[in-house]
Formats: structure tokens, C-alpha cells, sequence
């Protein structure tokens, strides 16, 4: 199977976009595409979007329904339509009071802040919020609220639910009818809370790797995400034209991003994506298209701008293009105060993203103040009455469609449902038709599992990890193995098949062994050793570079010391997306992409083992939905791309029958910049980016920072994740100034950065002072044998704005000039005070050609 690609991918709803369905192909003929080239960016016409009519067919009696009901509802309750919030900063009285249409959980949040609520629990409060909401007795209208919550690959805020393979790998399976299976199998387990509404599925066709957010898309072609949105919809809703549509057992879909939030800029979240029109129309909107034909009831609008213009304000994407054009009659809800960054508004504040054809906003703390603000522009008229009539219709259409008036919930309570059997089988499925074989050199999957197996590294027995973001938590970190009941990690199924055949399993993260790990006293057979990305989500995981492990190249050590001792080496890489990994593809005997598999780590066994009569029982069957790079500075690589030159194309996954030897010699140049222009070294972007880690430095042994919150042994700093302009990703650190310490961004091996000092470039950092220094401060690079160039940061912080964010820059000479060794540096920067301080910092990097206008300049 070395290149297949399956016609059941061919379907896209625009003409330009159909694909011609081949047979067999080579990896050099994968590049072939007939996606439209990239065109200037050009003025706005309208003509590159089809004319669609509305899913489904007219009503009048839904339609007099509506009527009547906002004849009887007052301008008050209307406006109470428009606003979600979130439970934790929302009561059922509150919903009453201020006629509240939808509620949300982010990711994280749960039931009385317990992580392990029950499905009970969800369902209690469910019900509370409902009979608030139609509780007549102040007057008002009954008007059924509805719960949102992000159940993006299974109902993954609850512990205990199935977890599936995000969609980056559910791409790889090419099986449209699994996906279907799956949206099914999601919306039960979500309805078996009282939730009506999931924020899936993500229809991203992802351009820049780079982006945080590319475990999220199918893939890199629309055809893909075209065929797969369709399916996911329907599995979710049911199909538009049967009864099984919104039955109870079927929710409520929302598709997002609405639109081109994967094009951005150097795959920058939240960033500018500047294309043409045409091109957002035939490669970022192919799956709206679909899913809007499939009968999509709701929308999410981005954060992202188009060409400079912010989706959540942008009146000819919203109303002309998605409501006019192309027939859409649900509604449109924003992304987490996504309106807050419409020119002009605030989270408390924003007429424009209605006018613009927002119909719902997700403010999750701030809700009441934007409820009072918006009803004042409402009886002003700032937002007139016909625009707040036509998105309370379109709400209101959502929620007599899906019988939320009626509340018949079938499966609300039903504690079975959530990871049974079933669905468990389902993700295992998934699991198996994800994994892509990149390198089998002679042959050496599948295994035989009555040999000893050796199963190293830091993924092997480690759920969180193999299941990535939006798990439990929204970055999908802090969860330890009890949040996962009746999950399988990668190692307890093969331990599991292994025993069963009559071999030997032994789990070692570091990959060390004696004569006594195994029974038979001899040394592995061969090793699996399970590695990848740490959790993430958003633009948390956005990179600077895709090379894996930049700077710290601890899992690449480890297969070469298992390869040293002769060991056969199999690697299965856990990752959002394709990484430069060709330091260790070179050092393994075969190459598994793994992706974020979920709950169901099992399925990994099931295909790299054979029985316990050495017959294979699952064959790989995955197939590259994501080109993978062949050199560091590819980020953005796509079929159809003018200069198309992967390691491995589009389409590409070995089976057992290809007798492919990869060649274990592939391009190590690790030089980012080989290619091209020097970039930005981003030391911390929402959280440390990867060679650098936080840490407290305050005399005794440094203290990391891995948390939202982390502080020395009395206190003397602490350091707190706050919001800048998004969610966490900024950081305030307070020093009390009972002596002196420091915050440090360090690497564990030294970084060679003399190239930006030898492009002038300058440190740049976002900074606010909220208590000014009176004693001594610092700005430190350091080297990791003692050498170090230090400033005083004094007089500029006394200098800046008391409680304001300001962005300071300083020449990288300044550093050099006071000793740092820019050829082996191990701290990238360090902060340290004498005294009391009080300061939050983001946005840290080293900025080439800064020099030339850094607000801190050196004369050498």
C-alpha cells in the first residue's frame, strides 16, 4: 500500500475542487493535485462561492412558531438569547433573571468544579439550568437554554468517556463511514450528560504545520476535510432527512472555524490569513460547504482575520457569503470572546460582531456586563431591531429543531453509555485504521510476541500523552492515570498480547535493562520505544520550528543507545502533526506516526504484533493526509504546492506486503535557516517553547514552573499564569524581596545562538509593572559553564507605565559586550530582583535585526 488514494475522498461540493481517484501510485507522483494555485489576494466579488439553498426544507408551522414567540418575548429576553457564558461563572437563578440563552463548559471546567463529576452530576445541573430557564413565574416567555461543550474527539471533559484519535489521525484512515460511526458513538455519550450541542467538528484545512491547532484538521486537502465534515455532521445530528435528525440520541453539530482559520500566516493562532477569496472559497471553506448541505444547525465564528479584517466582525463572510449565499439558516455563535478583537469593541462591549451577523456570543465571565451593554445598544437602536429579531429567529429555529422545548432526552443519565464497550471497540478501530507505517526496513513489523519485547520511552505507559489536548483538561495536561478508568496505554496492550502469545514485555522509559528484566536472562529482541509531543492546545502548541526535540534531543539518544547495543528498533511517534524527525527516522529499524491516539492504546498492538501463531492480524492501512517534511524549514508543504519535495508525499503508508528499504541516511541538517531568512527564536509564547523551560531560581535547588501556578519553598517568588490578550499566556511573577532570586528560562543543553547575534538582533519581551522596583534588577543570558552577560533593568522599569503593557527591546550585544557566550547559551533569559516586584511578562524572543531600533542599545 504504498500510495492509495480512495475515491470515497473525491466528493467535494465546489466543482474546482474535484480530485481524479487513481490506483497504485509512487511516492514521487503523490505531489499531483488539481487544488488551485495560490492567487494574489484580491478585492472582494462573491463570485468563487457557490449559491446554496437552505438544508432543509421550508416549515411554516416552525416558522409561525418563531413568529409567535418573539411577538411575546420582550426586547430584555431577546437580548438574553444572544449570550452564552460559562457554568462556572453562571448560576441556574442567574439564567432566569437575565433570560440566558446557552450556556458552555470549557475545556476543564466541570460540574461543581469536580473533575470527577458523574454523569448524574452533568445531568443535575443540566436539568437546573433547563427549568430556570423555563420558569414562567417572573412573567416571561419559556425559552429552553442550551448546553455547549467541546466534545472534540469523544465527550473528552469527562473522565471515564471514550477517547478517540483526534482528527489528524481519523484522517488517516480514509474510512468516511468510520468517522460517521464515531460522530454517532460522541453525540450519545454527550447526550448521556443532558449536554445538547457539541463544538465539533473542526473543518480547518490546515496550510502552516506550525499551527497549534493541525491535530484538529483532517488534513491539508479540502477533498478530505470536504467528505469527513459531511460524515462527522451526520453522525452527530443524524442525516437531515431521516427521523434519527436531532432525536435525543443525535445533538446539535457546530462546525468551526468559520473561515480559514488553517491558512494563517506562518500558522500563527488566532493570526491574518491572506489570500484570495477564491482561495478561501475552494480550499478553507470545503468543509462548510459540505456540512452546511448536510444540514449543520450552527457555526462558530473564528478568531482569525481575513486579510486584516477579524472574522468575528466581518459582515460579508457572515451574513453575505455563509447566511445569503450559502443558505444557512442555523445560527452563528462565536469562539471564547472572540468578539473582543473586532476593531472598535471589547469583551464587555461589541454591537459590531452583531451587526456583523453574530448571533450568539460565548463571553464566559464577562457576560453580564456585555448583556447590559448590548440591551443598551438594542433600545438605542446602535444594533437595530431587525438584526436582534433575525438572530434570536435563528435560535430559536436551532432549538425547536432539536425538541430542546419538548426536553425529550432518551439517554440523559445514562452512566452505560460513556466508554462501554462498544464505543471502547469503535475507538480501538479507529486507533488501528490511524497508524501510518513510514519505515519498515527487512521487514521487521510485525512482531512476534512470544519474543522479549523491550517497550521504552516517556509515551509508552502515559494515556495523557497519547491522547494530546483537550483531554480532561484544555491543554490536556495535569491528569495523572486515575482520570483515565478503562483506558489502555500503548504499552498495557502490548504487555497484555505479548503475555497472551506466551512472550515477554518489560517496560523501561529510559531503555535500560539488566539480565534479570527478562525471564530467559537474555537482552531484547527488539525494542518499541513510544515517544512524541507533549499535550497542547491552541496556540499554546503554535512553533517556531517543526524540528522535534529542538535543542534536547533526549528521545533520539535513546533509540541510538538501543541501536548501539544491536537492538532492533521500532518507534511509534506520537505527534499533532508532521514533524522534521529525520534524525530519528535515520536511527530507527522502522517508523510508526502515531498521531494522538486517545483511550484505546491497544489499537497499536493489534497491528505491530502478530498472533500467537506469528500471522499478522491487522495490516496498516493509514495513508498520509498531511505531506511530511524532508527538511526542517518546510512548514508549510501541501499537494499541489508549486515546490512540492517531501520526504514522504501525500498519500504515502507502507503495508506488510511492501518490501520498501527507506534508506537511513535523510538529510540531519537541523539549520532552520539554511534555506532562508533567519526567524524569530521564540524563548516563550504562551508557555516556554521548546528548548527552554521555566524555573524558579531562588537558592535552593530551581523549582520548574510546569503549572499554572508555581512558587518558591517561603514564597519569596511566585510565578501565575494570567490573560494578556488570551487565554494564559502571559505570566506575573512576584518577588517579596527577602532576598535575591530569579526566574530563569533555561535550556538542558546548551544552544548555539550566535547566529542572531551575528543578524543584530534584539531581545524582545511584552512586559507590565504593577509594583515598581526600588532595588537592584536584572536581565541575565547565561552559558552553562559560568559565563553570563547581565544588565541592570532598573531605571527602565521605574520608566514604564505603572499597570500598562509595554514592549521592551534590548541589543543582544549589550549581553555579549557583559560576557554571554552566545555559542553555548543555557539560560535564554533570566529576571532577577533584589526587592519587592511585582511584574508580568509574554510574548519572550529574540528578534533578528532588532538591534537597529532596541529601546536598550550597546555601542560595540
Amino acid at each position: 500500500m504504498f500510495y492509495k488514494q480512495q475515491c470515497t475522498a473525491c466528493a467535494l461540493a465546489l466543482s474546482a475542487l474535484l480530485t481524479a481517484c487513481g490506483g497504485e501510485r509512487s511516492a514521487a507522483d503523490a505531489g499531483e493535485s488539481a487544488e488551485p494555485k495560490k492567487e494574489t489576494v484580491t478585492a472582494i466579488t462573491g463570485s468563487a462561492w457557490p449559491q446554496l439553498q437552505p438544508a432543509l426544507p421550508g416549515d411554516s408551522e416552525l416558522e409561525e412558531k418563531i413568529a409567535g414567540l418573539l411577538q411575546r418575548m420582550s426586547l430584555e429576553e431577546k437580548v438574553g438569547q444572544l449570550i452564552q457564558a460559562e457554568i462556572k461563572y453562571i448560576t441556574p437563578e442567574e439564567v432566569k433573571e437575565y433570560h440566558i440563552g446557552s450556556v458552555l463548559n470549557g475545556g476543564g471546567t466541570y460540574p461543581d468544579n469536580d473533575k470527577f463529576a458523574t454523569a448524574e452530576d452533568w445531568q443535575k445541573l443540566a436539568d437546573a439550568y433547563y427549568e430556570a430557564s423555563m420558569d414562567t413565574s417572573d412573567g416571561g416567555v419559556a425559552i429552553p437554554i442550551i448546553w455547549g461543550s467541546d466534545a472534540v474527539h469523544g465527550h473528552n471533559n469527562l473522565v471515564g468517556a471514550t477517547l478517540f484519535p483526534h482528527n489528524i489521525g481519523l484522517g488517516a484512515t480514509r474510512d468516511p463511514e468510520l468517522i460517521h460511526r464515531i460522530g454517532r458513538a460522541t453525540a450519545r455519550e454527550v447526550a448521556a450528560t443532558g449536554v445538547d450541542w457539541t463544538f465539533a467538528p473542526t473543518v480547518a484545512v490546515v496550510r502552516d504545520d506550525r499551527w497549534g491547532r493541525t491535530y484538529e484538521s483532517y488534513s491539508e486537502a479540502p477533498d478530505v476535510v470536504s467528505e469527513y465534515a459531511r460524515r462527522m455532521v451526520e453522525g452527530i445530528q443524524g442525516r437531515k432527512d431521516s427521523g434519527e435528525f436531532l432525536d435525543g440520541h443525535h445533538l446539535v453539530s457546530a462546525t468551526k472555524h468559520f473561515v480559514g482559520d488553517g491558512g494563517t500566516t506562518r500558522g500563527i493562532d488566532r493570526g491574518d490569513t491572506r489570500v484570495s477569496e477564491r482561495e478561501l472559497a475552494e480550499i478553507h471553506a470545503a468543509g462548510y460547504i459540505s456540512a452546511l448541505q448536510a444540514g449543520v444547525q450552527t457555526v462558530m465564528a473564528s478568531f482569525n482575520s481575513w486579510n486584516g479584517e477579524r472574522l468575528h466582525g466581518h459582515r460579508y463572510l457572515l451574513t453575505e457569503v455563509l447566511k445569503n449565499r450559502l443558505g444557512f439558516d442555523g445560527f452563528v455563535v462565536g469562539d471564547w470572546n472572540g468578539h473582543r478583537f473586532v476593531e472598535g469593541c471589547t469583551v464587555e462591549n461589541c454591537a459590531a460582531a452583531i451587526n456583523a451577523g453574530l448571533d450568539m456570543f460565548m463571553v464566559p465571565s464577562d457576560w453580564k456586563a456585555l448583556y447590559v451593554n448590548t440591551l443598551k445598544q438594542a433600545k438605542s437602536g446602535e444594533i437595530p431591531p431587525a438584526r436582534i429579531d433575525d438572530a434570536v429567529s435563528r435560535i430559536l429555529r436551532v432549538k425547536l429543531r432539536a425538541g430542546l422545548f419538548e426536553r425529550d432526552r432518551p439517554l440523559a443519565g445514562r452512566a452505560d453509555i460513556l466508554g462501554n464497550p462498544e464505543h471502547r471497540a469503535l475507538a480501538r478501530e479507529a486507533v488501528r485504521k490511524s497508524l501510518v507505517l513510514l519505515k519498515n526496513n527487512d521487514q521487521l513489523l510485525p512482531l512476534d510476541p512470544r519474543r522479549n519485547i523491550l517497550v521504552a520511552g516517556d509515551g509508552a505507559d502515559n494515556i495523557a500523552k497519547q491522547s494530546g489536548g483537550w483531554t480532561i483538561t484544555w491543554q490536556g495536561t495535569g491528569t495523572t492515570a486515575e482520570d483515565f478508568p478503562g483506558a489502555t496505554s500503548i504499552y498495557q496492550g502490548i504487555r497484555t498480547a505479548v503475555e497472551a502469545a506466551g512472550g515477554e514485555a518489560a517496560l523501561s522509559e529510559s531503555g535500560d535493562f539488566s539480565a534479570d528484566t527478562f525471564a530467559n536472562g537474555e537482552k531484547p529482541d527488539v525494542a518499541v520505544v513510544v515517544y512524541g509531543e507533549e499535550p497542547y492546545a491552541e496556540w499554546h502548541g503554535d512553533l517556531a520550528s517543526i524540528e522535534y526535540q529542538l535543542g534536547n534531543k533526549e528521545d533520539l539518544e535513546l533509540l541510538k543507545k538501543l541501536k548501539r547495543q544491536g537492538i532492533p528498533v521500532v518507534s511509534i511517534f506520537l505527534s499533532g502533526r508532521p514533524l522534521w524527525v529525520n534524525k530519528e527516522m535515520n536511527a530507527s529499524d522502522a517508523f510508526v506516526a502515531a498521531w494522538l491516539p486517545g483511550s484505546e492504546g491497544a489499537g497499536v498492538a493489534d497491528v505491530i504484533l502478530t498472533d500467537a501463531e506469528g500471522e499478522g492480524q491487522h495490516d496498516f492501512t493509514g495513508q498520509l493526509t498531511f505531506s511530511w517534511p524532508k527538511l526542517v524549514h518546510q512548514t508549510s508543504l501541501n499537494r499541489g504546492d508549486e515546490s512540492y519535495e517531501p520526504l514522504f508525499a501525500y498519500g504515502y503508508g507502507l503495508d506488510y506486503d511492501d518490501k520498501v528499504q527507506i534508506a537511513s541516511d535523510f538529510p540531519e541538517n537541523g539549520d532552520t535557516y539554511a534555506q532562508g531568512s533567519l526567524e524569530d527564536a521564540w524563548l516563550m509564547v504562551s508557555r516556554p517553547r521548546e528548548p527552554w523551560r521555566l524555573f524558579i531560581a531562588d537558592g535552593g535547588e530551581p523549582v520548574p514552573v510546569a503549572g499554572n501556578r508555581a512558587s518558591s519553598g517561603d514564597g519569596n517568588i511566585t510565578v501565575a499564569s494570567i490573560d494578556m490578550e488570551s487565554q494564559e499566556d502571559a505570566r506575573l511573577i512576584d518577588w517579596k524581596g527577602l532576598r535575591r532570586g530569579s526566574v530563569q528560562l533555561r535550556a538542558e543543553k546548551p544552544q548555539d545562538l550566535s547566529r542572531y547575534l551575528d543578524e543584530n538582533a534584539a531581545l524582545a519581551l511584552d512586559i507590565r509593572v504593577d509594583r515598581q522596583p526600588e532595588k537592584p534588577v536584572y536581565a541575565q543570558i547565561a552559558c552553562a559553564e559560568g559565563c553570563a552577560g547581565e544588565l541592570s533593568l532598573l531605571k527602565p522599569l521605574q520608566s514604564l507605565p505603572a499597570g500598562d503593557w509595554s514592549h521592551l527591546t534590548i541589543d543582544l550585544k549589550c549581553f555579549a559586550e557583559s560576557g554571554a557566550d552566545f555559542s553555548r547559551i543555557s539560560h535564554g533569559l533570566a529576571l532577577s530582583s533584589e526587592g519587592p516586584l511585582s511584574l508580568a511578562v509574554a510574548n519572550i524572543k529574540y528578534v533578528p535585526g532588532g538591534a537597529e531600533s532596541a529601546q536598550i542599545r550597546c555601542q560595540g
